[in-house]
């Protein structure tokens, strides 16, 4: 059986995604979500991030727009979080940009056990202290190997490391994978990235391997973007924001056929 069995398992679980993201990203992060087939909430007052993210199935924490009381409330959550034993992703959106976003990146991975980080390879970089250089929010050219990156910071935090690009490399101490999926026009929309943290929060909320789930949830979101920059390729990003939504709607166990995942072996 293909690891894209958890589509349905998702599905019919519909897991309650607490989403802590950045005011760009807010809307298309909920109607992802909902195509997928979670659930989306947004929930930013330290008053009650707590009680959200106990109730949730995974909290995901994105430093795209951050403030001081916002990176509070995301160590409020994500502590909550860890006492439930609820999975937590982290989008360290900019890292590296500015000291502030590279310094309340860090403070969560202290004070926080973040299950997943999920960024670019300059943003995971900057969170483990490598010194690259990074142009905006985006990222800049990263020289060095991806894979080796991804192996350090997992092994540094003891955490799972998604970090995509061209080749999106995942890894933890389970071992490592390539995934190559996906579609140059997904940088061409804001939030994609956003929503592909989000997309991982809620297969980790279904499943215990996160190795597994995390893999299947790049995979699964390339092949969506595929098949919406083909039916699109004449339109444009924002054709093509509108179908990639319906795609990840309809993506299902029989898209496992388009998926190309290989495991890498030490």
């Amino acid at each position: 059986m293909s690891m894209f069995e958890l589509i349905p398992k998702l599905r019919e679980a519909s897991p309650l995604i607490h989403n802590i993201t950045n005011v760009v990203v807010t809307n298309f992060t909920a109607n992802g979500l909902y195509a997928l087939g979670a659930a989306p909430v947004m929930a930013y007052a330290k008053e009650e991030v707590a009680d959200m993210a106990s109730i949730a199935g995974a909290v995901v924490l994105n430093i795209g727009t951050l403030s001081t009381e916002e990176v509070e409330a995301m160590v409020i959550a994500g502590k909550a979080a860890n006492k439930k034993g609820v999975p937590v992703v982290l989008d360290p959106v900019g890292a590296g940009a500015t000291s502030f976003r590279t310094e309340s990146a860090q403070r969560i991975l202290q004070e926080v056990d973040v299950t997943v980080i999920r960024g670019n390879a300059a943003e995971v970089a900057s969170v483990a202290g490598e010194n690259l250089v990074v142009k905006g929010v985006d990222g800049g050219a990263v020289s060095g190997d991806t894979q080796e990156l991804a192996e350090k910071v997992s092994e540094l935090f003891d955490c799972t490391v998604v970090i995509t690009g061209e080749i999106d490399v995942i890894a933890n101490e389970q071992g490592t994978n390539l995934v190559r999926n996906g579609h140059p026009i997904q940088t061409k929309v804001t939030g994609t990235g956003c929503l592909l943290s989000s997309v991982v929060g809620a297969f980790c909320a279904v499943e215990e391997d996160v190795l597994k789930a995390t893999t299947v949830a790049v995979s699964v979101y390339g092949v969506a973007a595929e098949k919406a920059a083909q039916k699109t390729a004449e339109l444009g990003p924002g054709s093509f924001q509108v179908e990639f939504l319906n795609e990840l709607s309809k993506v299902s166990e029989a898209d496992a056929a388009f998926s190309k995942v290989e495991r890498v072996d030490e």
